[in-house]
């Protein structure tokens, strides 16, 4: 839908089947996901992995046959190399959130690092002041607790006193250079 950004996702391809113009191609993708809610589940389209994007388990048996390494995963739909790939994003990820966790333990210890670094009051992070460093310092907050630590958006707009969308927007937002220091 456009709202946050993944680079193994093509948007414009799949946008395109919808509409010439972005937002129309949106709407147009929204309702159609609409429609499908709809349906329910269907049985034809549940599963994914090997078996469902190679064919059928005869392509899978020749390929094994052959001596040739397939990547599957039942959450992923796509060929060995797609799968591999999302495998160690995610991967990478949770070993990024694992470190991270290491040396920041809550929400309250993240925004002592954070206005220790950018040089402001925990009360100015948690108010409502816009003033550009405080801004600035939420901004990296919620990218750190939503995107690195998997806090929800929720738990890190109580822990601000802000809501919830404003968190998920900041989160989803283009990252901070500041957000690798903490890293």
């Amino acid at each position: 839908m456009g709202k946050v950004k993944r680079e193994w996702q093509d948007q414009d391809t799949i946008l395109a089947y919808f509409g010439k113009r972005k937002r129309a191609a949106i709407k147009g993708y929204g309702s159609f996901v609409e429609k499908g809610i709809l349906q329910g589940r269907r049985p034809e389209l549940v599963g994914g992995g090997l078996v469902r994007s190679m064919g059928g388990w005869s392509q899978v048996l020749s390929l094994r046959r052959s001596g040739r390494k397939a990547y599957s995963d039942d959450r992923v739909l796509g060929s060995s190399d797609f799968v591999q790939t999302v495998l160690l994003e995610a991967e990478e990820k949770v070993q990024e959130t694992l470190r991270l966790n290491l040396k920041i333990t809550d929400l309250s210890a993240l925004a002592g690092k954070i206005c220790e670094r950018i040089g402001i009051e925990e009360s100015d992070l948690r108010s409502g002041l816009r003033q550009r460093p405080v801004a600035k310092a939420r901004r990296l907050f919620a990218q750190i607790a939503v995107k690195k630590m998997g806090y929800s958006g929720a738990e890190a707009a109580r822990f601000l006193g802000v809501t919830t969308s404003a968190v998920n927007r900041l989160a989803a937002s283009k990252e901070t250079d500041e957000m690798k220091t903490f890293m």
